[in-house]
């Protein structure tokens, strides 16, 4: 190798610099992979942990939830009427409203009104009360550690009036659903 193929110290410097920044970026690429998996990590562990997120099927819920509505849920175990929650059932996640809690007695007359106690209950967000699918002896005592639960559009949903699904227990419950956040156009709070 002669003395005019050696490079310069200017080349050399370049190539130091280049290599540098080469391992720089090559850092800079890992760390964001890092950050983005570690981020992607903890949103799984608080949607399944806290705040489940759920898509709704079917039409029980309308007009207040319509099919293929995304909506959040909070991990909770106290419910009061009116609350929308959502839980397991048949290997299915089934939304519904809470009508009462366990030791309440829920009585439904052929015109769709629901007492619970004694007490009609104001239902606005009902558009059209039906009695239903109600294959069960009124009034009705809420078994010990379950809820009743009955879907909006009352003359199509299948619920606890109806002895195929029955009261639903604290365990299968996945959540009340708070928040609605797909479709944009009625993103907001559950009512």
């Amino acid at each position: 190798m002669s003395h005019r193929d050696m490079p310069t110290t200017e080349q050399v410097e370049q190539e130091l610099n280049r290599e540098k920044s080469r391992r720089g970026l090559s850092r800079a690429i890992r760390n964001i992979i890092f950050a983005l998996i570690t981020v992607a990590a903890i949103a799984v562990l608080v949607a399944v942990l806290w705040l489940p997120v759920l898509r709704i099927y079917g039409s029980s819920m309308t007009p207040n939830l319509s099919e293929g509505d995304i909506v959040l849920s909070v991990k909770g175990s106290s419910f009061k009427t009116g609350d929308v929650v959502a839980f397991y059932f048949n290997n299915k996640i089934l939304v519904k409203r809470v009508i009462a809690n366990s030791g309440d007695w829920v009585d439904i007359d052929v015109d769709g009104n629901v007492k619970v106690n004694g007490t009609l209950i104001d239902e606005p967000y009902v558009s059209e009360k039906a009695f239903g699918e109600c294959n069960i002896d009124l009034p009705y005592q809420v078994p010990e550690s379950r809820i009743f639960v009955m879907g909006d559009h009352r003359s199509t949903s299948v619920d606890s009036r109806n002895s195929a699904i029955g009261c639903v227990s604290e365990e299968q419950i996945v959540g009340k659903i708070v928040f609605r956040v797909w479709p944009l156009k009625n993103f907001g709070e559950i009512r």
